[in-house]
């Protein structure tokens, strides 16, 4: 069987004993490489300053290797800070109006790159499969093929891919596109998005689209798919169901006593909808006045990208307007809104998703959403919950039993929070049943084995 060589931006290193699990993406990915022996290759999140970095930091870990390498504080402000975050993010988010594009930072996007192949060409043995992961390392193929690798290279993109009008307005689309062309695989999140990307080859002029989920461009042949990312969902429902014990979810459940609790759990991004999300609720409250001092919402934000302008000024958008929901429907013994603004442990979060009568899960775009699986996965199947959706999320194309909303429908969305809560018992069984079987069938290990067969095969 031939190694594998995974390459990040940032690479997860395994847990030190004690140490909360890590997500499945992690424990899959670790798993493949375990299996197949290899490396996993990427940014160790530190910076060299203004010099040179230091060689490859090699770490040996059973059958894998795990290589970190430094940037400069100019590479992560050009490649990380700048292209990758300010202009793809938005980019495939449909925010064009936040994308901020400069010719130096699109320039350092491409040298980082350059600089991982040349990094990561010596390690590589001739018969290696490599499997690079997101919107940070699109160009990396196309570096390493100049370099006259011929590897099986596959490309797995996590965040949506956006329709032809949207990413031609960023004047380096044609270089993206050709740097994708360059993988033997490219893998999406979901059909839709599939489909965005062949109709962009065929838009341009630049491609078109064979039979047999293949296509051409740039004198190059190379499959395209979809897969669906997930998670441990077996071994999730284990942390949720042990989580009753844990010390933090018991003092959650007491003092929501006599309640309905709602939760939602995002990384503060503009694109998870998280200010319409508040607005639904204070609606919700407002529509249904009996609620008030009967249910409580819990949002939980860890903080994201705070050296990006935009995070910052998301993070005081968002407390401000928790605080301005409390004011307005708030008594003075119930605080509607609880609101976390930091990182809660796996586990924890697995309990309290249990705990909570609604999963609101609203993104206003979004790649897939872990969450809304890891709600489904964490309830009790003689109670379960209700997930709440947005339709725009990817994770909408494979849970028909959430309760799907248009997140920029205020109204819409406070309607679906009242039906989730009078929801029948028998109803809440039927479609928790019908996603938690899917999720069963398609967790994270079905995702990776399914990858790297297409890519791997034919």
């Amino acid at each position: 069987m031939s190694r594998l060589i995974v390459v990040s931006n940032r690479v997860t290193l395994p847990q030190k004993s004690g140490d909360a699990p890590a997500g499945g993406l992690a424990v899959a990915l670790q798993a493949a490489l375990e299996e197949r022996g290899g490396i996993w290759m990427g940014w160790s999140g530190k910076s060299s300053g203004a010099k040179e970095p230091a060689p490859l930091s090699m770490q040996e870990h059973g059958n894998i290797t795990y290589a970190l390498t430094d940037l400069t504080k100019t590479d992560v402000e050009e490649y990380y800070h700048g292209f990758a975050n300010r202009v793809l993010w938005p980019l495939c988010h449909y925010r064009m109006d936040l994308a901020d594009y400069g010719r130096k930072e699109m320039a350092g996007y491409f040298r980082v790159n350059r600089f991982f192949a040349h990094r990561l060409a010596p390690l590589i043995q001739e018969d290696d499969v490599i499997w690079v992961h997101d919107y940070h390392l699109i160009p990396l193929a196309a570096e390493l093929r100049q370099m006259g690798l011929k590897n099986k290279i596959g490309f797995f993109l996590h965040i949506p891919w956006p329709p032809a009008d949207v990413l031609f307005t960023m004047p380096v689309h044609e270089e993206i596109m050709r740097g994708l062309s360059h993988y033997d695989l490219v893998g999406f999140q979901t059909d839709h998005d599939l489909d965005n990307f062949g109709g962009g080859l065929v838009r341009e002029g630049i491609g078109q689209r064979l039979s047999e989920g293949k296509f051409s461009s740039y004198g190059r042949v190379f499959k395209g798919g979809h897969y669906a990312i997930s998670i441990e969902t077996e071994q999730f429902a284990a942390f949720a169901q042990k989580a009753a014990s844990n010390v933090m979810v018991r003092k959650a459940k007491q003092s929501v006593e006599g309640r309905d609790m709602i939760i939602g759990v995002d990384r503060l991004d503009y694109s998870k909808g998280i200010t319409q999300r508040l607005d639904a609720f204070e609606r919700f409250i407002t529509m249904n006045p009996g609620y008030q001092n009967k249910v409580t919402y819990l949002q939980i934000t860890p903080k994201s990208r705070s050296e990006v302008p935009e995070y910052e000024q998301m993070q005081r958008t968002v407390a401000e307007q928790a605080g301005r929901v409390n004011g307005a429907i708030g008594t003075v013994d119930w605080v509607p809104v609880r609101y976390i603004n930091q990182s809660i442990a796996r586990p924890v979060l697995a309990g309290l998703y249990r705990l909570s009568r609604i999963g609101l899960v609203t993104p206003l775009r979004d790649g897939m959403n872990l969450v809304a699986k890891e709600y489904v996965a964490a309830q009790d199947p003689e109670n379960p919950g209700v997930l709440v959706l947005s339709r725009f999320a990817g994770a909408a194309r494979e849970l028909s039993g959430a309760l799907l909303v248009n997140p920029y429908d205020i109204e819409g969305t406070a309607h679906a929070i009242a039906r989730g809560l009078t929801m029948s018992l028998e109803e809440r069984k039927q479609r928790w049943e019908r996603m938690m079987e899917h999720l069963k069938v398609y967790d994270i290990n079905r995702w990776c084995d399914d990858f790297l067969k297409d890519l791997t095969t034919g």
